[in-house]
């Protein structure tokens, strides 16, 4: 009876966290401002993109005789390619991303799971096909996806760092990934790998508390992960700021190498930010604008 209780209770107040986030994200996505979402390539749709001159193997119902009409020239008449993509996305439900410096700051975790609903969101709107990396959310049209979306999202992992899940990458398909990235890098450079391989190419978003990125600590203080497997207290912060830093500009600069190997782009976004902004460029990103 205990167990089902705190089963029902936990259900209530993972359930209760859905309205708020994903009215949160609907919010977000809807202060980018969007035209018609395209992929800028010729082929099947009904938008024109382009004329280009005609050429040999072009049938004569492709001319366009009124642009042809302007000189001596024949012109063809190009639409824009219009076939809904197949994106994945993981969203790190790691204990780290439980991580905020202030209670002024949304955790990290907190901040994932909006951009990551905002993105599906918006790739939604554009009739493109979004869902989870691996098996469990295959990628499907339609708001009831986006409302599974932040069910699978509405649950923590326990482990301090969760591995990229890399499991079923549909070939040729679009990827977000977004998490600290401070876990063993050995499994993200695996997720990549296997990515690229199947021809993925995609979009890291490292989210990071300001905290992590100023080490403003001094004196005694004890550092203890979210998850609480890792501890160590200092009476002299202040000295291992320096050796802190180096450490993550290694670790961001592995990343950066590791994007440029594989085909992928990084960004990077802090807690204490626009989220706006960081959605933006997101959604340029999968889109191939930003570099």
């Amino acid at each position: 009876m205990n167990a089902a209780l705190t089963l029902r209770e936990r259900s209530e107040a993972e359930a209760s966290r859905l309205p708020p986030l994903l009215a949160r994200a609907e919010h977000l996505a809807g202060t980018v401002l969007l035209g018609d979402h395209g992929r800028r390539r010729s082929g099947l749709g009904d938008d024109f993109w382009q004329y280009r001159p005609a050429q040999i193997g072009d049938s004569r119902r492709m001319i366009d005789h009124r642009r042809s009409a302007r000189g001596d020239q024949q012109f063809v008449r190009e639409r824009e390619w219009q076939i809904a993509q197949s994106i994945m996305l993981w969203v790190d439900q790691g204990a780290s991303m439980r991580f905020a410096s202030g209670p002024s700051l949304p955790t990290k975790a907190d901040r994932a799971r909006l951009l990551g609903l905002a993105t599906a969101i918006l790739l939604v709107r554009g009739g493109e096909r979004v869902g989870l990396t691996g098996t469990t959310l295959p990628p499907r049209r339609g708001n009831a996806q986006i409302v599974r979306l932040a069910q699978a999202w509405s649950e923590d992992a326990a482990p301090d760092y969760a591995p990229p899940e890399h499991r079923a990458m549909i070939p040729h398909a679009r990827a977000v990934f977004i998490s600290d990235f401070l876990g063993p890098l050995d499994e993200v450079e695996l997720a990549l790998t296997k990515a690229a391989d199947r021809g993925v190419r995609g979009v890291l978003m490292q989210v990071l508390d300001p905290g992590e990125e100023a080490f403003p600590y001094q004196g005694r203080t004890i550092f203890e992960s979210v998850g609480g497997t890792v501890r160590h207290e200092t009476l002299k912060a202040g000295e291992l700021r320096e050796r802190y830093l180096n450490r993550m500009a290694r670790r961001k600069d592995a990343l950066l190498q590791l994007c440029h190997a594989t085909g992928w782009q990084l960004g990077l976004h802090h807690t204490g930010d626009s989220a706006q902004m960081a959605l933006l460029w997101l959604y340029r990103a999968l889109d191939g604008g930003t570099r």
